[in-house]
């Protein structure tokens, strides 16, 4: 299991942005991380006033950042060093929004690695809350 801490110094992603809480799961072509949904998180104050729902794209970018460190951690495994290169966004297909997510919920991010193109690692993911799938996306990550 990783922490904060650890995801931290895999990937440059920082607080406030930073929208992982821990690793629970990582192998070479899967990684399964958990996020806690907090009420003070800032995009609340306007997303909605009253009605709180994280936006769906703050939703994929959970799942964006828990592929960043699947890919650190195949580049460890394989000795290319991911340290040297930022994981950037390069395509996002297929995304769907099934349930909304609100403050207090307990995310499960499940991501697969399906395969690496020249730089390019193209991704998986969904977001499941109370076992069920709240987000489901195809993406595409450049090392750069």
């Amino acid at each position: 299991m990783l922490e904060r801490e650890e995801i931290c110094r895999r990937i440059p992603h920082r607080p406030p942005f930073l929208f992982l809480d821990r690793v629970v799961e990582l192998a070479e072509a899967r990684i399964v991380a958990e996020r806690e949904v907090r009420a003070e998180e800032p995009h609340f104050a306007g997303h909605y006033p009253g009605n709180p729902i994280l936006p769906g794209v703050l939703a994929c970018e959970s799942l964006l950042q828990a592929g960043a460190v699947l890919l650190a951690h195949r580049s460890e495994t394989t000795a290319q060093g991911l340290h040297e290169r930022t994981p950037a966004l390069s395509r996002i297909r297929d995304a769907r929004f099934k349930r909304m997510i609100r403050p207090g919920d307990h995310l499960r991010l499940v991501v697969d690695h399906r395969e690496t193109v020249s730089q390019f690692e193209f991704l998986d993911g969904r977001v499941e809350l109370e076992g069920k799938r709240a987000v489901t996306a195809s993406f595409a990550l450049a090392l750069v």
